[in-house]
């Protein structure tokens, strides 16, 4: 088991200090963090916890997986990696975008001053 956790079915109001300070309590909380929505800068409702060793890891699982934090339940498990097929799906479009405005930039012949 991996030290890094999900933790779902945050409040929009939760800061990374409550969730550092929560899963102090299980354990050394190396990192603790919320994500947020790079438009409006407002929680999306998730978080990533590190523990400090995979045991620490699982008690914090254990106790707090389903344990209520600003009148929500908690839903911790172990964090899975993010699949690499977004990350190429993103820059083949960037590619083929950038291909395009190369060719009718190159079609309209030389720039005139």
């Amino acid at each position: 088991m991996g030290k890094k956790l999900f933790v779902g079915n945050l409040s929009f109001n939760t800061t990374s200090e409550d969730l550092e300070s929560l899963f102090s309590e299980a354990g050394t909380c190396e990192s603790a963090s919320v994500i947020t929505d790079r438009a409006t800068g407002r929680s999306r409702g998730f978080g990533f916890v590190e523990m400090g060793s995979a045991s620490e890891a699982e008690k914090a699982i254990a106790e707090l997986n389903g344990r209520e934090l600003q009148g929500r339940k908690l839903n911790v498990s172990e964090a899975r990696g993010r699949p690499r097929h977004h990350i190429r799906r993103r820059h083949r479009r960037r590619r083929r975008i950038h291909r395009r405005h190369h060719h009718r930039r190159c079609a309209r012949g030389p720039r005139s001053r």
